[in-house]
């Protein structure tokens, strides 16, 4: 909000001032006028300053988000990097998996059950021969049963035995998921980071926008105390102009009433002297006219 000055304090000056006031309430006047315009030209150089610091404050705070948008910036081109790295790493680990797939698949690995099936199986069946009472025909059938499961489970163990590149290829592809996730972690962090940069470059802007209408304010302020001590000022130099009229006047009436004087001096100089031409007796007084005019 606009701080006004207090017009009650402005002197006014009218042409009917100028014209009537005498020298002396003109005098007065010129007095009061260059006085309200020292007050208003320090109000306004006082509004200046301030405006001048509100200004240097909104350059700060555009500096400060100008800061946080490099770096914002910067970390978004990071994020980029790793998330280019991620995607590459994620698709090369995915090939690889997709080889091992392929391997299992070429091994068979994966019909029927699993070794861990096989095993856990064998060992049931074997607790089962050790702790029970069987006959011969159901102990006949559950050996064949072991040497059947054994056979299976060694079948794959061979398989695997030749390819060892299944368990290589499948380490590879672990490792290369794994460093994807570092980078897509780091993705996370400088992304969170990258936004806490936007923010506080959003909330530097703001700030910077109250303060800049807070110098538009002020100077909105100084250049009404500066038009006001300008017109005062003017008004002032009306004054002294017409103050420097009157002395011109009084200077030529002073000066044409000095002539009037001297003419008449030597008017009755001139009386004087065809008097003593005339042969008639002068006094002092009548000697020393006539030595002021010159006559004598």
């Amino acid at each position: 909000m606009v701080d006004s000055i207090d017009e009650s304090k402005n002197v006014e000056l009218t042409d009917e001032d100028l014209e009537e006031n005498s020298k002396g309430e003109l005098i007065k006047l010129a007095g009061k006028l260059r006085d309200r315009r020292n007050e208003l030209n320090q109000l306004a150089s006082e509004r200046a300053s301030d405006r001048d610091d509100l200004n240097a404050k909104t350059r700060e705070k555009v500096d400060e988000a100008q800061e946080h948008r490099e770096s914002r910036d910067e970390l978004n081109e990071q994020v980029q990097e790793h998330k280019e790295k991620r995607n590459e790493l994620n698709a090369k680990a995915n090939e690889l998996f997709d080889e091992v797939e392929q391997l299992k698949n070429d091994l068979k690995l994966d019909e029927g059950k699993s070794m861990d099936e096989l095993e856990e199986e064998i060992e049931d069946l074997e607790f089962k021969q050790q702790t029970e009472v069987l006959g011969p025909e159901e102990e006949r059938e559950l050996i064949e049963k072991i040497e059947d499961k054994r056979e299976k489970l060694q079948s794959k163990k061979e398989k695997l035995d030749q390819n060892a590149d299944l368990e290589e290829i499948k380490e590879e592809a672990e490792e290369v998921r794994a460093e994807a996730s570092t980078h897509h972690q780091k993705v996370t962090e400088l992304a969170d980071e990258a936004q806490k940069h936007h923010n506080q470059m959003i909330e530097a802007y703001r700030e910077a926008d109250e303060i800049r209408d807070e110098a538009d304010e002020k100077h909105e302020e100084f250049v009404e105390a500066q038009e006001a001590a300008d017109r005062h000022h003017e008004d002032f130099v009306r004054v002294q102009k017409r103050l420097r009229e009157l002395d011109k006047k009084e200077e030529e009436a002073e000066r044409e009433a000095r002539e009037e004087k001297e003419e008449a001096a030597r008017e009755e100089a001139e009386e004087i002297y065809q008097k003593f031409k005339e042969g008639e007796t002068l006094d002092t007084e009548d000697l020393m006219k006539l030595q002021k005019t010159g006559l004598l």
